[in-house]
């Protein structure tokens, strides 16, 4: 079948450019993770939306043939998704963190991503150290949620035809929009789950926030650190909560502008053992968590509260 004629709308540079429709993206982007289409085709997509970037309908039509090629995943209490994708490079990588601290106050955590980065620490790595679990499959996932354990799931096991289409970044030299889908992801196909979106440019929370309200997502909405979905321990980023696509803005937080008074003492290198070991501090009351993430905490917990009466109906 083809997708040169999408190529060709999608392909005429960033002014000459036209959208697709919601399904023409799905059909697209089924083609391409069905393995439907030459190595060719796929590299003139990926180039091609990278000049142009991503429509609202076009990403809604991407992100729902990833859906439907995801293993599923069906919890049985809250849960909350975060995509770990870009690791960290300066910072350490809190994500673990994140994770861990949501489990102590009862709630399902699922985490996925790459397992290695060549320049930066995943969170794969500090999972690893941290003794926690990294499954291979939706079984495993509900024992390590059995344990009160948040656990990691990596994109090969998740979905296997994203994880292809992300592996075109080592041939091509940049990122596609299988990179922006996987950051969307919401495998969790009962009860009441909400996903951490963030976003590093302040034009794509923009973009986003027309995402979320189109596809009536229960989300959060954060600009992340170093691309990851935990608050930066250094000040208080604005938290945006939606609920069936609508902003709450009763349940979101706002940005406090500049540093935070007191800052965190937190590890001088960021490599995944020494902030394994940070986490187990914090986790153990050694030392206290860093005032931006337990606010990322407790707001999660009021939004997960607020959408599982919903989710209860809906599987009543």
């Amino acid at each position: 079948m083809g997708i040169a004629s999408y190529i060709k709308e999608i392909g005429r540079g960033k002014e000459g450019a036209r959208s697709l429709s919601q399904a023409q993206a799905h059909d697209l982007m089924s083609q391409v993770l069905d393995g439907q289409v030459t190595d060719l085709e796929i590299g003139g997509f990926a180039l091609a939306m990278r000049i142009k970037g991503e429509s609202v309908a076009e990403l809604a039509g991407f992100l729902e043939a990833v859906h439907e090629r995801c293993i599923p995943v069906r919890p049985t209490h809250p849960t909350i998704v975060l995509p770990s994708y870009n690791g960290s490079r300066k910072l350490p990588n809190l994500t673990a963190l994140l994770a861990l601290l949501l489990a102590q106050e009862g709630v399902h955590v699922l985490v996925h991503g790459p397992t290695q980065d060549p320049n930066r620490v995943t969170t794969a790595e500090i999972f690893r150290d941290l003794g926690l679990p990294c499954a291979n499959d939706a079984t495993e996932i509900e024992y390590a949620w059995e344990r009160r354990e948040p656990v990691f799931i990596r994109t090969e096991a998740l979905c296997p035809p994203l994880a292809r289409l992300l592996d075109v970044r080592r041939v091509v030299g940049l990122r596609n929009s299988g990179h922006t889908v996987a950051k969307l992801l919401a495998p969790c196909r009962t009860g009441a789950s909400m996903r951490v979106v963030n976003y590093t440019h302040p034009e794509y929370g923009t973009m986003l926030t027309e995402f979320l309200a189109l596809i009536g997502a229960d989300a959060m909405l954060m600009r992340g650190t170093e691309g990851e979905p935990v608050a930066d321990p250094r000040r208080n980023p604005k938290l945006d909560v939606f609920i069936a696509g609508q902003a709450r803005p009763d349940l979101s937080r706002p940005a406090h502008e500049g540093v935070l008074t007191e800052l965190p003492v937190l590890p001088r290198s960021n490599d995944a053992a020494t902030t394994a070991l940070y986490i187990q501090s914090v986790v153990s009351g050694e030392k206290p968590a860093p005032s931006p993430i337990a606010r990322q905490v407790e707001c999660l917990k009021q939004a997960l509260a607020a959408i599982a009466p919903a989710a209860q109906e809906k599987t009543a």
